[in-house]
């Protein structure tokens, strides 16, 4: 058992009979009254993200993870198909594990944690940003460059996203994954 002293992003923790990650969470400790801890947790089943409050000294179970780098490999109807980078086993994913899966190229690396006990996999860390290829996009108006507009774009894995009109199709642009949005454009 730990304490909500121990609370950090990333952690997994079994509360109300489900198993949650804590995305974000904050330390308060307030004038008046006891102090707390601000959480936002999302279950790890469903994707569902709620926000809940821990007294100071509240005790939370813990889950033991194990958190590997797998090589993304192909996606198929149901699941997308992993493998492990360093005993080379496979395993498939269900899609509600995945933020911003259409981001996801084939040879991208991923962190994935599994639950230690049951071996069943608990959640999967995209990379902070991708490099992909614009397939299709709009062509620029020269000289439309005064306001900042955007303009749609489709890269490589089929997704879609806002870019800046100066971008054409052929370039490569970075992408964060968390957000989904154009970062800059790789030469």
């Amino acid at each position: 058992m730990a304490t909500t002293s121990d609370i950090r992003k990333g952690l997994c923790i079994r509360y109300n009979n489900d198993i949650y990650k804590i995305v974000e969470f904050l330390h308060v400790k307030p004038g008046k009254g006891p102090a707390f801890v601000r959480t936002k947790l999302k279950s790890v089943s469903t994707g569902r993200v709620i926000d809940n409050t821990f007294s100071a000294g509240h005790k939370i179970e813990t889950i033991r993870v194990e958190t590997s780098k797998y090589q993304f490999l192909y996606n198929d109807s149901e699941n997308f198909h992993f493998m492990n980078n360093d005993d080379f086993n496979q395993i498939a994913i269900d899609p509600k594990l995945l933020e911003n899966s259409g981001f996801l190229k084939e040879g991208e690396i991923v962190n994935i944690s599994i639950n230690s006990e049951d071996q069943i996999p608990l959640s999967v860390d995209m990379p902070s940003n991708v490099t992909l290829k614009v397939i299709q996009t709009e062509p620029g108006v020269k000289g439309n460059t005064a306001t900042n507009a955007l303009k749609p774009a489709t890269v490589e894995t089929g997704a879609k996203v806002k870019v800046p009109l100066f971008i054409n199709e052929g370039d490569k642009i970075k992408i964060d994954c968390s957000k989904g949005t154009y970062l800059e454009r790789i030469q």
